[in-house]
């Protein structure tokens, strides 16, 4: 009886610790458990440089890329009217990317860069000009213009360039409405732009890649501070860039205006919000990039007052996104080869995913931030 006893109660020791090892396993796994989800929710917080990857750790793979110009689809360039008898113009709320250079008489011409987009009416489109064609072969994209110069006319020519020129094509593919005047109301759209590729047999695919380095993460520009003067405590952010100014000329100013709750910048041209034809909705942009260039007039027997510009160089100029601006270097070594743009340590700049503004402007423009 005795026996019988001391063998229950060995085997309830037995139990107990076979319990008791069941119960730590238990809680040791509770506790990888709750630190891998902390791990994964660190993952899509904050990150080490202040900037918030937004929940991107969660998604697949192939949403991670940035979807500005993304695709092997051939870019189409379409050459905007900027005049103010011209605006709101129609295309460019759509365009991705899109070019501001001087032309004759201190007016300004756009040059709005897109793929992957159906759009009813782009314009007023207008007259080609040859130093728009080194920002379309750099995106190795089909430029639609209305009209050149002879300085266009030759190049496009000599450089090979797929360009459709709307004052040969029929009132079908290009048209004049009837709301703005001559020269100012020729428009298109992506669908009748698209029948003229098919027709002309232009290559619709391209490998050369984009001409700016998106990322997905948003890209914060570090906060340049001055040192306080006596009696100071704080340091101001003296880089900041919640309002920029680009004169062009006497009167043709661009300003943007810092939007904090989009992350994005509102245009205005001459002092007004630019704004699409059709929609009204304001022209949002999220990146800024500014070159300054030399401008001339050309000597070329008229008295139009035509300008070109000394671009193939290294250029020094500023990258604006999110309400900050740093100096940067512009850097384009060929007609057709992409423009490198550059922090001051020679680092290739990380640009945020969205629509861009690329500000070629004079060379002494007196360029303003606040």
């Amino acid at each position: 009886m005795r026996e019988t006893r001391g063998k229950k109660a060995k085997k309830s020791r037995g139990t107990s610790l076979l319990v008791l090892i069941l119960l730590i396993l238990i809680v040791v796994a509770g506790v990888l458990f709750v630190m891998k989800i902390s791990e994964e929710s660190g993952k899509t917080g904050e990150t080490g440089n202040g900037s918030q990857t937004l929940g991107t750790q969660d998604k697949p793979k192939e949403e991670l890329k940035p979807k500005t110009l993304e695709g092997n689809e051939r870019p189409i360039a379409f050459m905007l009217d900027n005049n103010i008898n011209a605006m709101p113009q129609a295309g460019l709320i759509e365009a991705d990317l899109v070019y501001e250079i001087i032309v004759e008489g201190g007016e300004t011409r756009l040059m709005a860069v897109m793929k992957n987009k159906e759009v009813e009416k782009i314009g007023p489109l207008r007259s080609a000009r040859h130093y728009f064609l080194d920002y379309a072969l750099e995106n190795d994209a089909i430029y639609v213009h209305y009209g050149q110069s002879p300085q266009a006319k030759s190049d496009i020519k000599t450089l090979g360039i797929s360009d459709i020129n709307g004052i040969n094509e029929s009132e079908t593919n290009f048209w004049r409405v009837k709301d703005r005047y001559a020269p100012h109301n020729a428009v298109t759209s992506t669908e009748k732009i698209k029948k003229i590729i098919q027709r002309e047999d232009f290559r619709t695919t391209t490998s050369k890649g984009n001409v700016l380095n998106y990322v997905v993460e948003e890209v914060e520009l570090e906060a340049k501070k001055d040192e306080p003067k006596e009696g100071e405590t704080e340091r101001k952010i003296t880089n900041l860039a919640n309002k920029v100014t680009i004169p062009y000329s006497s009167y043709n100013t661009v300003k943007y205006e810092y939007d904090e709750q989009s992350k994005s910048y509102i245009r205005y041209s001459r002092n007004k919000k630019q704004v699409d034809w059709d929609t009204q909705e304001n022209i949002m942009v999220k990146n800024i990039i500014i070159t300054k260039c030399k401008n001339t007039t050309l000597n070329d027997g008229t008295t139009k007052g035509r300008q070109t510009i000394s671009n193939i160089k290294k250029l020094d100029g500023y990258y604006i996104t999110n309400g900050k601006y740093i100096p940067i270097t512009c850097e384009k070594t060929s007609r057709s080869g992409k423009t490198v743009y550059k922090d001051l340590e020679g680092n290739e700049i990380k640009v945020n995913d969205g629509k861009t503004f690329i500000q070629i402007c004079p060379i002494d423009s007196k360029i303003s931030f606040e």
